[in-house]
């Protein structure tokens, strides 16, 4: 059935303020302005996916099950329980009983008055999204919307609340029912319909149903306890107990199936005091601050970190510069391969799968696509190391903050139970980039250097988005109980938070200054009143402002957490206004936004970063000491020619032979070492390392190897003699061609590397017996470009589209709905509701003509040439050839259309608006 929301034709009637009385949901939107249609479109952006051609459409549109399950899923905690309540009152519900329903029957004290504050909030949210609507006599809840939120034995509602006595009654016979309406002390009536009715009654009248309960036996009130607040059903024999048949026979207690019963909604409601939740949480919790640091020094640890950031991403794929680790079959990093890289970066495998997934999110890491398909650096990773610190960590940052893959998701399984891997399949979640920055701006929202609560962030996001199904947030496990599994979202939360420190978006728990303007906002918020939904508390220790804790701010509430003060009933809504809701989820901005505050946030976090340094200290125990980071020629230089040692605020690296041999096999003399050496280090060349120097270079290319399959050539033969005699040399199987050459059936590279082994400094030569220099070749992937992020949904649509997609959608819907005269044929076909105008191509042209003179506009059905009807309404301006030019009212511009193609043409009534 269309959701358009069809009711029995009614007397229109005048609303305080509010016109006519809508009498479907497509008429409810009809009488919205265009700002509130926008807000609809911009909350809802699958409604306009593709635009609809008018508004009957875009109300169908919105009461379809996926939309408005999407929806849905997008209401905070308060709104969605106003949702829940309307789906139990009954249809169409007042105002009053709404609130009725959300406050409970004393609704005059202090909880009572908060939630009569934020219900208007609520029921605007609800009225913006097209969920609700009606005046405040007459609020309907959608029907898809009703049938998702109302109680049903397969789909129990949060509420808790069952059937009522109307939907549960059906299938008994209407003797019981008289039987029972007789025991609860009614007068019998002539059919089950009016039983039903008079026992409904007499359940929803308060002082009657408390003279009832008040005769019931003590054991009879328990086990209504025990139902109360739901599940509403349960099981009995076909003997009950006593309790149990003075409940039934009352009908307190109503069958739903053999040996099966349920408490009727009215009966709950009223031992509820007529409240459809047992909790309602009108107000968002505060987001807790669990210590207070200095600005500086949040700036300052973030900054660390963000070094730190750059250092581990530019030391893994440095790692992988010649070929990293295989590709899978099924695609991704192996466990072997992930474990390898973690124990390289010195972090745990978690860690360093974040960071594998980082660099591939920023384009820096891609698979090359060859044969034998290994992951490796792109091109546009030599860019990145071009370029300033602060611009490579913000590109970093904008990456980590649109991606949709997940790291934390590394390690599980999916739904196949198959294990996700790193750079594997399936670690797309939509909902990522939503709540990475949702948790950051909550972190804003806090003083400067205040760092939050975890339990209380996660609190918070879930009551901004609940989860449809959900009462009551989780609760702590009992002793010795799992505790339940968490949510996408909370998980998604609890990773941005570990993720944000690592990246140096954050410092100790707290947003940083180039954390703030990576979000764009503003640098320094000043605590006190905030928009709803932003509201925070400072704990722990005094305020970055010299205030004591506190100051200012209500107990156990923070500025923003109370709403606007309202009256306890709404103002009437009037056409084409909407009450303003609540703040929606904040998306994230557009990629030119963000690349704005990443540029903002590179100038903020310059300053902070390490200057490189041209210059390190040089040991005597063969160490180099960095003091800082080096510069990129410097640092080049240095990791060939020594082992880095260790890591930290100062980096050591160790001279070995191994390692100058490495910077000879490079190409690199002895006498450009020492002066190498010489010109960056602050202390005096110490003596060892010029020995150990010296004599690596003496020894090296003393014995050459070539291919033979390979041979060793040396000008002193005691040396080959030397080799010879070695043990050790007898897998290389070899024999003596000349007193200066020996000839191996081993290939040069595992000559070269054994005799390495042995001690010896060998170097390879060409066929010419030139020294071939062993540069390492750094392997790049083919041009790549970063992942796309997955979307949740449809993108929302920017103000040009929502102008655009308003603009016809009153179009389409004035030509839909204008009224025409009746056809001056009597033989014409007569267009229904929706249907095109028929009449035949000479009465088209004639009444075509006449609109020229006339200068009337026509109501007239088009076939495009694909095949698609449409109505349009249009101003003919000029007719010959076969062609009409009209300025059409629906695409608001001159067209040419073929005459061939109209099916009919009607005129428009005279009293048209």
């Amino acid at each position: 059935m269309s959701t358009e929301e069809q009711h029995p034709a009614q007397p229109e009637q005048e609303h305080a303020g509010a016109g006519t009385t809508p009498r479907s949901l497509a008429e409810s939107l009809r009488a919205r302005d265009d700002a509130s249609l926008a807000a609809l479109l911009r909350a809802r952006p699958d409604l306009v996916t593709p635009v609809p051609t008018d508004l009957t459409q875009l109300a169908t549109r919105a009461g379809t099950r996926a939309s408005v399950v999407r929806a849905l899923e997008r209401l905070d905690r308060f709104a969605l329980q106003t949702a829940e309540a309307l789906a139990v009152a009954r249809d169409p519900a007042t105002y009053d009983e709404l609130l009725g329903l959300m406050a409970g029957d004393d609704h005059g004290d202090e909880g009572g008055e908060v939630v009569a504050r934020a219900l208007p909030r609520a029921l605007g949210t609800l009225r913006e999204q097209a969920l609700v609507w009606g005046p405040d006599d007459r609020v309907r809840l959608v029907r898809t919307a009703r049938e998702l939120l109302t109680p049903s034995p397969q789909h129990p509602s949060p509420t808790g609340l069952g059937p009522t006595v109307a939907e549960a009654t059906p299938g008994m016979s209407p003797g019981r029912i008289q039987e029972i309406v007789t025991t609860a002390g009614l007068p019998s009536t002539h059919d089950a319909v009016s039983a039903v009715a008079a026992l409904t009654e007499l359940f929803t009248d308060r002082e009657r149903m408390s003279a009832l309960l008040d005769e019931a036996p003590a054991d009879s009130v328990e086990v209504l306890s025990r139902l109360v607040w739901g599940p509403p059903y349960g099981q009995v024999t076909a003997d009950p107990a006593p309790r149990l048949r003075w409940l039934l026979d009352r009908g307190l207690l109503l069958p739903t199936a053999p040996g099966t019963v349920v408490l009727p909604r009215e009966v709950a409601l009223h031992l509820r005091a007529g409240r459809a939740h047992r909790g309602t949480e009108p107000l968002p919790p505060a987001v807790e601050a669990a210590a207070a640091h200095r600005p500086t020094v949040v700036d300052a640890t973030a900054a660390g970190q963000a070094y730190t950031a750059l250092a581990t991403v530019e030391e893994l794929l440095k790692d992988w510069d010649e070929g990293g680790p295989a590709v899978l079959r099924a695609g991704g990093l192996s466990v072997r391969d992930l474990k390898r890289t973690s124990v390289a970066l010195d972090v745990t495998e978690q860690v360093a799968a974040f960071w594998v997934e980082l660099a591939y999110a920023a384009g820096l890491l891609a698979s090359d696509g060859e044969a034998d398909e290994r992951y490796a650096a792109t091109p546009a990773y030599d860019e990145w190391l071009e370029l300033p610190a602060a611009e490579r960590w913000s590109r970093l940052a904008v990456a980590w903050l649109a991606a949709t893959r997940t790291a934390g998701l590394i390690g599980g399984r999916d739904a196949r139970d198959r294990t996700l891997s790193a750079l594997g399949p399936g670690l797309d979640r939509s909902a990522a980039p939503e709540v990475r920055h949702r948790v950051l701006a909550l972190l804003g929202a806090l003083p400067e250097g205040a760092a939050a609560r975890p339990d209380s962030v996660l609190a918070r996001l879930r009551w901004e988005r609940a989860l449809r199904g959900t009462a009551q947030p989780p609760r702590a496990p009992a002793a010795g109980t799992a505790p339940e599994p968490e949510d996408l979202r909370a998980r998604l939360a609890r990773w941005t938070l570990s993720e944000a420190e690592l990246l140096g978006v954050t410092g100790r728990g707290a947003l940083s200054t180039h954390g703030r303007a990576l979000l764009g906002l503003p640098p320094s918020p000043v605590p006190g009143p905030e928009p709803a939904g932003t509201g925070h508390e400072h704990t722990g220790g005094e305020r970055p402002d010299g205030r004591p804790p506190g100051h200012g701010l209500p107990t156990g509430r923070g500025p923003g957490d109370e709403p606007p003060t309202h009256r306890s009933r709404p103002p009437e809504p009037a056409p084409g206004a909407v009450p303003a809701a609540a703040p929606a989820f904040p998306a994230p901005g557009t990629p030119a936004e963000l690349a704005a505050n990443a540029a903002r946030a590179a100038g903020l976090l310059a300053p902070l970063l390490p200057e490189p340094l041209d210059h390190v200290l040089l040991q005597a125990d063969l160490t180099a000491v960095a003091p800082g980071p080096l510069r990129r020629p410097l640092a080049d230089m240095l990791g060939v020619l020594a082992d880095v040692e260790s890591k930290g605020g100062a980096t050591v690296y160790r001279f070995t032979p191994g390692s100058v041999r490495r910077a000879l096999d490079a190409g690199r003399a002895a006498a450009d070492l020492h002066a190498f050496l010489a010109a960056h280090s602050r202390t005096p060349v110490p003596q060892p390392l010029t020995y150990l120097i010296d004599d690596v270079a003496r020894r090296h290319g003393h014995l050459r190897i070539g291919a033979a399959s390979a041979y060793v050539r040396c000008d002193d033969d005691a040396l080959l003699n030397e080799i010879l005699a070695d043990r050790r040399s007898a897998g290389l199987r070899l024999r003596r061609l000349a007193p200066t050459v020996l000839a191996a059936q081993a290939d040069p590279a595992t000559l070269l590397e054994g005799l390495r082994a042995m001690g010896f400094a060998p170097a390879a030569e060409s066929a010419e017996g030139d020294v071939l220099i062993s540069r390492a070749l750094a392997h790049r992937t083919p041009p790549r470009s970063a992942p796309e992020p997955v979307p949740e949904g449809p993108p929302v649509p920017d103000a040009t589209l929502l102008g655009a997609a308003i603009r016809a959608v009153r179009a389409g819907d004035l030509a839909s709905t204008a009224a025409r005269k009746p056809a001056p044929e009597a033989d014409a076909a007569p267009a229904g509701n929706g249907a095109l105008p028929r009449t035949s191509s000479a009465d088209t042209l004639a009444t075509m003509q006449a609109a020229v003179l006339t200068g009337e506009a026509l109501w007239i059905g088009y076939v495009n040439a694909e095949g698609a009807a449409s109505q349009r309404v249009i101003a003919p301006i000029r007719v010959e050839g076969g062609f009409v030019t009209a300025y059409d009212h629906t695409a608001d511009e001159v067209r040419t259309y073929p005459l061939h193609r109209v099916t009919g043409v009607a005129e428009l009534a005279d009293d048209r608006p």
